[in-house]
């Protein structure tokens, strides 16, 4: 195992913050498995998943069964992490330019796309090594000019020529879901199965660039790209990236931790990263896949206190009350506005607040039938 401090830019006089990452395996072996955990620094659940996984990691590495590589990042976001105002973390946006720690990262496929359209040939594998590296010159080549895109570009450069990439978040308040592209399911199918995710929301391409997407992204665009050009070159999908949703802010506990660091570890054994003397087979996926565009967001038209009738991973039916919002200042009786599911699904994520502005957002139900378009995530 190998333990490396990554600088980032220094944004002002006498300031530096270091990212930290672990390497277990030899820097060429496949697999290669990146993790990390907390890019948006509030979301803590997964910086103790990494603690766990890296107890079982050690443990494998020390028994001679690492025959793939894992790269993992315990703590995604230095810059958010520091960040505090009025005794709340502040750890989605960036202070200092306002962006989404998980937006806007650099589109690979066109960063590259002249570089390798006239080098690519018959052999598929071939075709993924040519990219991979030519990927590795650009992030190499790129100079960042501020402290948060020096962040995405020490990201990019541990993850980029990785086989897959899991990014672990949470939400509020949340049943265990993920997100991942249409192209990313079918290798990423056991992971949920070990994970007991109760919802899975799939997407063509959810929008935003969002980290984890830019990662298996590249590969599909890149593929539609050379093919509208009249390449001939076959590129098969070189990364399987996702988005896991480790339930909400506050599941930050031991019991919780340690049974997902078991789930991931079983999934590293299952891709061959890890050496098992005896393969698991995955449990059955406790949910049905669902499109990310058929996800509703629930909002109320009105201002007051939010109760909740409803709670994360519950199945519901159009017209069910998720929640009432409740205003006690009313003339006459205080009025209750109910809030009701719109479309059949599980409700996998709901605020923690309970005061609620006109207009803001409740909870989200993995519906079936896709209704939405454009960018699917939140800000």
């Amino acid at each position: 195992m190998q333990r490396t401090e990554h600088l980032l830019l220094s944004p002002s006089l006498g300031s530096q913050k270091t990212l930290v990452s672990f390497q277990f395996g030899s820097a060429r072996a496949r697999p290669k498995v990146y993790l990390q955990a907390s890019l948006h620094a509030e979301e803590l659940p997964g910086m103790l998943v990494a603690h766990y996984l890296r107890t079982h990691l050690e443990a494998a590495d020390r028994e001679g069964r690492l025959v793939g590589q894992v790269v993992l990042v315990p703590a995604a976001n230095p810059i958010g992490l520091a960040q505090r105002l009025n005794h709340k973390a502040m750890g989605r946006f960036d202070l200092d330019t306002a962006q989404n720690f998980n937006r806007h990262y650099p589109d690979l496929a066109l960063a590259v796309l002249d570089d390798v359209k006239s080098r690519l040939g018959a052999d598929a594998q071939t075709n993924v090594t040519t990219v991979r590296q030519s990927v590795g010159r650009w992030l190499d080549a790129w100079q960042p000019l501020t402290e948060l895109d020096s962040l995405r570009r020490q990201l990019l450069l541990l993850s980029h020529d990785a086989d897959v990439v899991i990014d672990l978040h949470c939400d509020w308040e949340a049943a265990l879901h993920l997100y991942s592209e249409e192209a990313c399911w079918p290798p990423l199918e056991p992971l949920a199965r070990w994970l007991g995710c109760e919802a899975v929301l799939l997407a063509r391409e959810s929008g935003g660039g969002p980290f984890d997407e830019r990662l298996s992204g590249l590969w599909w665009q890149l593929a539609e790209h050379l093919s509208a050009a009249g390449s001939p070159a076959p590129l098969p999908q070189g990364c399987a990236s996702t988005t896991v949703e480790l339930r909400g802010e506050s599941d930050v506990s031991h019991e919780h931790a340690s049974q997902d660091a078991v789930a991931l570890m079983a999934y590293l054994e299952h891709l061959g990263v890890v050496r098992v003397t005896t393969p698991k087979e995955p449990p059955p996926l406790p949910c049905t896949p669902t499109p990310l565009a058929g996800s509703q967001t629930l909002r109320s038209p009105v201002p007051g206190v939010l109760v909740f009738l409803a709670q994360p991973g519950q199945t519901l039916a159009v017209g069910d009350v998720v929640a009432e919002v409740i205003d006690p200042t009313a003339a006459g009786q205080s009025r209750v506005h109910p809030i009701c599911a719109e479309v059949a699904g599980v409700l996998y994520a709901r605020v923690k607040e309970r005061y609620i502005v006109a207009g803001g957002e409740v909870g989200k139900i993995a519906g079936r039938i896709p209704f939405r378009s454009g960018d699917l995530l939140g800000a």
